[in-house]
C-alpha cells in the first residue's frame, strides 16, 4: 500500500509539473505579444518617418505658391497693381501726436 507520504509527493510532483508547463506557455504567450508590439513599433516609426517626408513635401514654397495661384487665383503683388492708402490727418496735429482729450463738460 502507498503510504501517505508517497501519495503526497506524488501529488506534488504532479501539480509542479503542471505549474511548469503552465509557466512556459505563460511565457511563450508574452514572448509572442512582444514580438508583436515590437514589429508594431517599428512599422509605425517606418509609417511616421514617410508621413513625415510627406508633410515636408506638401509643405515646399514652391507647392504652396502653385495652389495659391490655381485653386485661390493668388497672383504676386507688383506696384503696378498696389493701392497705397493715406491715413487723413487732423489739420495742425501731428500723426504720431497723441489725440486731445475731450472735456468733461461737453454735450
Amino acid at each position: 500500500m502507498i503510504s501517505r507520504l508517497s501519495l503526497f509527493l506524488l501529488m506534488a510532483t504532479v501539480l509542479s509539473a503542471l505549474w511548469l508547463v503552465h509557466s512556459h506557455y505563460e511565457s511563450r504567450r508574452l514572448f509572442m505579444a512582444l514580438e508583436s508590439a515590437r514589429k508594431e513599433t517599428q512599422r509605425l516609426a517606418v509609417q511616421q518617418d514617410r508621413l513625415e517626408v510627406e508633410r515636408r513635401s506638401q509643405s515646399s514654397p514652391l507647392r504652396v505658391e502653385k495652389i495659391a495661384r490655381q485653386q485661390l487665383q493668388m497672383h504676386t503683388a507688383s506696384p503696378a497693381i498696389t493701392q497705397y492708402v493715406k491715413r487723413p490727418e487732423s489739420v495742425g496735429a501731428h500723426p504720431t501726436a497723441p489725440a486731445a482729450p475731450v472735456p468733461k463738460d461737453a454735450p
